[in-house]
């Protein structure tokens, strides 16, 4: 576990550093779901960094596109392109995108960034995995703004129709979106019990916690006739104490201060991230 808190601690940093950098990016979603990330790229997915489009490999989908720094310094530290790229974020031409891009990114598995749309993505590549009889797996990272979407209920619907029990979301719970809180904005709770009304399986588990999230994920996967869910509480913009449940953040880069603020709080853990 000490292994994993020190690679999330350094993708906080790579993540400060390359909205800084960029001068725009969302850093509050984007440090609340480190800890899935790393999680999954370190434990729990079958990937291929030397193949990304390995045929067996499992599939992730970044729903809340706008986290894309979290994605790109996980696959960066896991080898599917050189970390220099990390600093070209959001520039023109860039290879890295301020939303995912699958053309221009190896290891992203799909373009993502208009919200709700990565769960039915998700499900089209369950579906066909099912319908090809392969054994290989499907997350999806989605927001919990992103569920006032109705595209979302949708396709959840859907996938417990189609009994996608190869598919596995993930409600990266951190309780706000850049107008306010989601309680305030579009009320979703009880959010369980709208889950299982809908046809899904319910797990919930600290999004930050390293002996909790691989077993929560190990549990899913026994789930058989139906999708699963993971509702993974965070806190936006963990790890930098100024940040944190500020939702100024939501969409606002650092500047220089700022950044070297918040690396320094990040390498000593000094806020609630420990």
């Amino acid at each position: 576990m000490d292994e994993l808190k020190e690679i999330a601690k350094d993708v906080r940093k790579d993540i400060i550093k390359m909205l800084t950098k960029a001068g725009s990016g969302h850093p509050g979603g984007s440090l609340s779901c480190v800890e899935i990330l790393v999680t999954l790229y370190f434990k729990v997915l079958r990937h291929n960094q030397a193949n990304p489009k390995w045929e067996d490999r499992d599939r992730f989908v970044l729903s809340k596109g706008h986290a894309a720094p979290t994605l790109y310094a996980v696959l960066s530290r896991v080898g599917y392109f050189p970390r220099d790229w990390l600093w070209e974020l959001r520039k023109c031409g860039a290879r890295l995108q301020g939303h995912p891009y699958s053309l221009s990114t190896p290891g992203v598995e799909a373009s993502t960034g208009s919200l709700g749309q990565g769960l039915s993505i998700a499900n089209g590549i369950a579906l066909a995995g099912k319908i090809d009889k392969k054994d290989y797996r499907v997350y999806v990272l989605i927001g919990d703004g992103e569920i006032d979407e109705g595209e979302i209920w949708e396709a959840s619907l859907t996938a417990s129709r189609f009994k996608l029990d190869n598919l596995c979301a993930i409600l990266d719970h951190n309780r706000f979106q850049i107008d306010g809180s989601i309680k305030e904005i579009k009320d979703p709770y009880p959010l369980k019990e709208k889950w299982q009304s809908f046809g899904w399986e319910v797990f919930e588990v600290d999004g930050h916690n390293f002996n909790a999230l691989p077993d929560v994920f190990s549990n899913a996967k026994h789930i058989k006739g139906k999708p699963t869910i993971i509702i993974a509480n965070t806190i936006k913009g963990k790890g930098v104490s100024f940040m944190e449940n500020a939702i100024e953040w939501h969409g606002k880069a650092p500047n220089e201060v700022e950044a070297k603020k918040a690396i320094e709080e990040i390498e000593r853990g000094e806020s609630s991230n420990g």
